[in-house]
């Protein structure tokens, strides 16, 4: 048994050697990271925030209009007639109820927007991750681990790619 054994974590040990002693070229990219960075990451959000800044501005205005009729409620509501402050409160409920509904609207509106602009952005950089494995002849390149060595780390050189472009 002792021999089997024996025999089992010889073999086990040469394998392991033939393994390590091959070239094996490894890179790590930090997609978070080319993904905030990189500049048609960069480009993609500036495009983003132009499409939706109109919206954002109109968003802005209405939250504007429900905090001044809200203020104006609260100083003057003591004074008013009951008719005057019931037309105002339901002013401010319809105004509320349009902005949040106008509020879930944009949000929703800039995750689909956003999403398809990074699918853009992941395909792109996939697309330069695979061209610089290959011509720099990398036998893997990870983009998620628990730990990496920053002598492996090619993120950097990722992003100076994707700026070529």
């Amino acid at each position: 048994m002792n021999k089997v054994l024996a025999a089992i974590i010889l073999s086990a040990g040469l394998m392991s050697a033939g393994v390590a002693s091959a070239d094996i070229k490894i890179g790590f990219v930090n997609t978070e990271r080319v993904f905030r960075e990189a500049p048609i990451a960069l480009q993609a959000q500036k495009k983003l925030e132009k499409e939706f800044a109109p919206r954002e501005a109109e968003l802005q205005k209405m939250a504007k209009q429900a905090r001044d009729l809200q203020a104006q409620l609260e100083k003057d509501g003591a004074i008013q007639s009951d008719t005057d402050r019931r037309n105002k409160e339901r002013d401010l409920a319809n105004l509320n109820r349009d902005y949040q509904r106008t509020l879930r609207e944009f949000r929703e509106d800039l995750n689909v927007r956003r999403n398809e602009e990074l699918s853009k952005v992941q395909d792109r950089a996939r697309k330069a991750i695979h061209a610089y494995g290959e011509a720099e002849k990398y036998d893997v390149i990870l983009e998620e681990a628990v730990y990496f060595s920053p002598k492996i780390d090619i993120t950097d050189k990722i992003i100076r790619a994707l700026s070529d472009k």
